[in-house]
């Protein structure tokens, strides 16, 4: 999975312009992703790969960095980074056997 960070001082996106912007910029199909996930908030979109050559393909060609270009023609950096979830050790208390 990947996350676009978005600059705290740009302009609000639409979910719309989001799905544009990556099919635009990585040429991503329908069949490649399994999610994309906005928080719009902290100004993250998470998108999960079927595949993670391609994720990790992205990944070099951007060399982590992209330009995204807003509707008044404004410029934003958008960081991409790659997160995950990986191994988790939890605690469950009062657990029923």
């Amino acid at each position: 999975m990947i996350v676009c960070t978005f600059d705290k001082c740009s302009p609000p996106v639409s979910v719309f312009d989001i799905h544009e912007w990556a099919h635009e910029t990585w040429h991503l199909q329908e069949h490649e992703v399994v999610m994309i996930k906005i928080d719009g908030l902290r100004r993250h979109v998470y998108i999960n790969f079927r595949d993670p050559q391609r994720m990790q393909a992205i990944l070099t060609a951007t060399n982590r960095q992209e330009d995204f270009q807003h509707e008044n023609a404004e410029i934003s950096k958008v960081r991409i980074d790659a997160v995950g979830l990986g191994m988790r050790r939890v605690w469950v208390a009062s657990l029923p056997p």
